[in-house]
């Protein structure tokens, strides 16, 4: 009788099980449910399809102990931003990294802890203990100490961006610029000459990129444009607003946000302002969460593509921890979704 038979009758399904039922060699199906490369994307989603089917699963007790490997990635996160401020994109990432690791056995660790001392302790705890692999490198800062350290530490990982500095690491980058760029073009051509820009934490790479470009296409446009730094929290985001409009006589008409959560907050601002969204103050926000074409109204954004990010970043990172030589990965542009929120500006004509 075959092992097909047999592991229908309750005996935990092999990849001998799933190379036969997919009519492809071990090593074939080994590198598909590794994530490793080498497989093409046809088969790979037909080996993983049928592996599903057979309600296989790795052994992962005894794959650590045959190969001194954990079968987990890391992610360590600042719980000053992301988990208090309920940020939307990291769901949205994580659910792109599950994406490629549950099919391949590979477990996510996550950590939620302060900037400082304690994050670096995490990172060589996380090392020494063996409980994972690799990691992924999020919210990058200007001359990160992470890189270093990591490296150090023996652990396999991948930037989320491009570092300021010199990198051992494969980085999986977004360009925002485009996007940052696109959305005040949109605005100064809906007749907007006052623009502000509710910014992110001054020493995370990506809350500068979107500033630097604000700053430059404003200036490229010939308009006035004004930037308040935040820490990305809806209630900081609130205050940069409130602060904005205090004064009548040179009050912005429109605002942009580093993400979505903090244009939200805005919003709410401006209408408890009496303002009307988007006829008095036009408002966009970045990211392009889902919440955004739901609110009231809809909510202008740039779209970046997180879960394509998250499962992008995974792929690179498995690839990395089984030895392939990696180049940088860059992703599709982020790109402006126009929507309710921003119109024509107080007194202009209404664009052609």
């Amino acid at each position: 009788m075959g092992d097909e038979a047999h592991a229908g009758r309750g005996r935990r399904p092999t990849i001998a099980d799933v190379a036969q039922r997919a009519g492809v060699s071990k090593g074939l199906v080994s590198f598909a449910l590794n994530g490793r490369p080498g497989v093409n994307a046809v088969t790979r989603d037909r080996i993983l399809a049928v592996a599903a089917e057979m309600g296989w699963s790795p052994d992962v007790r005894a794959r650590s102990l045959s190969t001194n490997r954990s079968f987990a990635l890391g992610l360590v996160l600042r719980r000053d931003i992301e988990i208090v401020a309920g940020d939307p994109f990291f769901p949205a990432f994580i659910a792109g990294v599950e994406r490629e690791l549950s099919p391949a056995g590979q477990a996510l660790v996550l950590a939620s802890v302060p900037t400082g001392p304690l994050e670096a302790d995490t990172y060589r705890k996380l090392a020494a203990e063996r409980r994972v692999d690799g990691v992924f490198l999020a919210d990058l800062r200007a001359h990160d100490e992470r890189l270093a350290l990591v490296d150090s530490l023996g652990l396999a990982a991948v930037t989320l961006g491009h570092p300021d500095i010199d990198s051992p690491f494969a980085a999986v980058s977004v360009d925002d610029v485009e996007g940052m760029i696109a959305t005040v073009d949109h605005l100064v051509d809906l007749g907007h000459r006052s623009l502000a820009h509710v910014a992110g934490t001054a020493d995370m790479l990506h809350a500068s990129r979107r500033r630097d470009a604000f700053h430059a296409a404003c200036g490229a446009r010939g308009v006035v444009g004004r930037v308040v730094e935040t820490d990305f929290s809806a209630r900081q985001g609130g205050e940069a607003t409130r602060e904005l409009l205090a004064g009548d006589a040179d009050r912005p008409t429109a605002i942009t946000y580093s993400n979505d959560l903090m244009a939200l907050a805005g919003i709410a601002v401006a209408q408890r302002a009496g303002l009307s969204v988007p006829r008095d103050l036009s408002v966009s926000g970045f990211d392009d969460s889902d919440i955004a074409r739901y609110v009231y109204p809809s909510l202008t954004s740039v779209a970046t593509d997180a879960v394509e990010w998250g499962a992008a970043a995974a792929r690179v990172l498995l690839a990395a921890i089984a030895g392939t030589p990696l180049e940088d990965t860059d992703l599709a542009p982020a790109k402006l979704i126009a929507r309710e929120s921003t119109g024509p500006a107080p007194g202009a004509p209404p664009p052609h």
